[in-house]
């Protein structure tokens, strides 16, 4: 199968968003193929620190590295690790972070990383090419927890049927492949007619997250953000699941001093004078792709966007994100 080429959804509101004409030090905690550090290069950033989990998407890069004369540099590592690699490579203070959450085009096109069905693979959708793998987990986890990962991160309801399914597969032969994997899935819960994706998606986008640590290193990702941008730099952030948007969605309401839930009618709920607000918001109602770019790029369809401005206030204490955040 011939590799797609990696589309950054919704990159010219990124980009407008983060407003690097006047040039400034910019982060792309999500490298990927690059997209987005070119188009702020383009717009006129001084310097861009590309940062990616992935080694293959480091490797790469080296092309674009070579040709923009200092003017951009890759890491590898997690989004927790945003603040030593920044420290180590000139990406501070940032006047700018953009966020594209999710999988690449390149890590799903390739049979040999295990991220998808449509191509026969090894069942592996580590980014890091290290730890344990999918396999790992499907072989090896109990019911009980295979059961939760596709309920809390696939969704999927019908989560039990498939575990099951997955517990009696392995139990007979360990599951090493992505088309086994998907033949049990498909055996599990049956294909409903009117369907218009295959019925392991949910499983193996549940795997992944679950693989990659994704939503933890959202939230830890989001808060190292929160410390690298100077008071007025810029956040923008593309999330492509609901998981992911909520998220977001969260964090920068309660650093806004807008707690999710809070009660418009009651004034203290919305704000509390100790904790000042470390991000003011720039949208309160993410920006969506248009309808051309969808026809261009279908990947962009679930796509959101949410930005806001650092302020000068102290960064707020990351400690109990995971329990109001990421819940």
């Amino acid at each position: 199968m011939t590799e797609r080429r990696h589309i950054s959804v919704l990159a010219v509101e990124a980009v407008e968003a983060l407003a690097p004409a006047g040039g400034g030090r910019f982060i792309d905690a999500t490298y990927g193929a690059g997209g987005y550090a070119a188009a702020l290069l383009a717009a006129g950033a001084s310097f861009v620190l590309g940062i990616d989990r992935d080694p293959d998407a480091i490797r790469e890069a080296a092309p674009a590295v070579a040709a923009s004369g200092g003017r951009l540099k890759v890491a590898q590592g997690r989004f927790s690790d945003m603040a030593a690699l920044a420290a180590a490579n000139d990406g501070l203070p940032a006047d700018g972070i953009a966020f594209d959450f999710g999988v690449s085009s390149m890590q799903i096109d390739r049979a040999e990383r295990g991220f998808s069905f449509q191509n026969d693979g090894p069942l592996d959708m580590r980014m890091e090419n290290a730890g344990p793998s999918a396999a790992d987990f499907v072989n090896t986890a109990e019911m009980r927890e295979i059961v939760l990962v596709l309920r809390r991160l696939g969704e999927e309801p019908r989560a039990r049927r498939i575990a099951e399914a997955i517990v009696a597969a392995r139990a007979e032969q360990p599951i090493e492949r992505t088309a086994r994997l998907a033949d049990i899935v498909l055996g599990a819960i049956g294909r409903r007619p009117d369907a218009k994706t295959h019925p392991a998606t949910r499983t193996f986008q549940a795997i992944r997250m679950h693989v990659n640590d994704e939503l933890g290193e959202i939230v830890r990702g989001l808060a190292a953000a929160e410390l690298a941008l100077r008071p007025g730099g810029r956040l923008a952030v593309v999330s492509f699941h609901s998981l992911e948007d909520r998220i977001v969605k969260r964090f920068l309401n309660r650093r806004a001093g807008r707690e999710a839930n809070a009660s418009r009618h009651d004034p203290a709920a919305l704000f509390d004078d100790r904790t000042p607000p470390s991000f003011r918001l720039l949208n309160r109602r993410p920006t969506a792709p248009s309808d051309a770019e969808v026809a261009a790029n279908p990947r962009a369809r679930s796509a959101k966007l949410r930005a806001a401005e650092r302020t000068d206030a102290a960064a707020f204490d990351p400690a109990d994100d995971f329990g109001s955040i990421a819940a």
